[in-house]
């Protein structure tokens, strides 16, 4: 299993919003590609403080070539519409795991 993690820290001011739009049409629409099999958004508990809350976003793929599918065919779109909704209130980084 490939896990694809995409850790977010989100300005309080955004939260709502951004909580919203991850749960109502960013997760959705990435399933609805077919590719994830699972998607988990999870918040840090363990949080410094440093003026927004910390998230993070897993979606497990079957394989390496699922994941390379989504990436090649609808990352890029994702993350563009992701940016221009919420530029300069969030900064992230992204993880690719696998599975022991």
């Amino acid at each position: 299993m490939i896990v694809y993690n995409i850790t977010v820290n989100i300005s309080y001011e955004a939260e709502k919003d951004w909580l919203n739009y991850m749960k109502s049409v960013y997760i959705p629409e990435i399933n609805a590609t077919e590719l994830p099999l699972d998607c988990k958004l999870l918040r840090l508990l363990t949080e410094i403080e440093n003026e927004g809350s910390t998230y993070t976003t897993q979606f497990t793929f079957r394989t390496m070539e699922d994941f390379l599918a989504y990436q090649t065919h609808f990352q890029s779109d994702f993350q563009e519409r992701h940016h221009e909704l919420f530029n300069g209130q969030y900064v992230s980084f992204r993880t690719l795991l696998e599975e022991a």
